[in-house]
């Protein structure tokens, strides 16, 4: 018995690892809620932007709904006017759920991110470094591709059982910018489950509420910083919205997302 609760524990927690990436083929879902293969993406050149549309319900051109666990609730996403241009808006009651991009692969040498957020809820329970209350109000996920063969077993068997659940590969590394409630800027956390996620505080505490926040952040640097080692290719971006786990509520704003090559000097 005890087995099998813990083999029920693992799968659950490998379907949320691979959702968490973002990047899976069950997970994925088009806009009449169908799933498909993340294989029939289209690898895009660049990230799309939400300021180029108009207002409206549905996905966002070139982004992809996905599911964190078919157990829990979605949070809502809408392209929203404000203060004379589109936005996305994410709506989180108890929710988890995101938006992904599959990317043509590219260096992260000399490439940089650059985005906009705004948190507008604070989340007083939310502990990023607490598996049991790991929620954000803002996530965004960078994936990165990479040889998984050197990888420790624990982490091998992570990998294959994701891909015997979902049918589909999570990536080699993902690293996770996200506004934490509790957790210093530029604290490097773990995911309580596998050392392949590492998450980057960017915004930290509620004092910056209904404020737009500009970052911009060196991906290779970011990457060395958090794995000890040079990073692959870029493969995809997607975003995050997340209260499950405290059963709280939150209302966030995304502005567009942009990939930029610096020169080298």
């Amino acid at each position: 018995m005890l087995k099998r609760i813990l083999l029920i524990a693992c799968i659950s927690s490998s379907i949320l690892l691979v959702a968490c990436a973002g990047f899976t083929g069950q997970s994925l879902e088009n806009e009449a809620g169908q799933p498909f293969n993340v294989d029939q993406l289209p690898a895009q050149e660049e990230l799309p932007k939400f300021s180029t549309e108009r207002p409206r319900d549905g996905m966002p051109e070139g982004w992809h709904f996905y599911r964190i666990a078919p157990y829990k609730k979605n949070t809502i996403y809408r392209l929203e006017n404000y203060q004379g241009r589109t936005v996305l808006a994410a709506n989180s009651k108890a929710s988890a759920s995101g938006l992904a991009v599959k990317l043509r692969p590219r260096s992260a040498q000399n490439l940089s991110m650059q985005w906009e957020w705004k948190a507008a809820g604070a989340m007083p329970q939310a502990d990023n470094a607490d598996g049991q209350n790991d929620d954000s109000p803002l996530r965004i996920l960078v994936a990165f591709d990479g040889n998984k063969t050197k990888l420790p077993l624990k982490e091998k068997l992570t990998f294959e059982m994701a891909s015997l659940i979902s049918g589909q590969e999570m990536p080699y590394a993902t690293l996770m910018y996200i506004w934490s409630g509790k957790n210093p800027i530029n604290t490097v956390l773990s995911n309580a489950h596998t050392s392949r996620i590492k998450m980057i505080v960017v915004d930290s505490g509620w004092e910056n509420l209904s404020e737009w926040r500009k970052h911009e952040r060196d991906l290779a640097a970011d990457y060395k910083l958090a794995y000890g080692e040079n990073p692959g290719n870029v493969i995809g971006i997607a975003l995050l919205t997340d209260t499950d786990n405290t059963k709280s509520e939150t209302r966030a704003l995304y502005g567009d997302i942009e990939l930029i090559r610096k020169n080298q000097k």
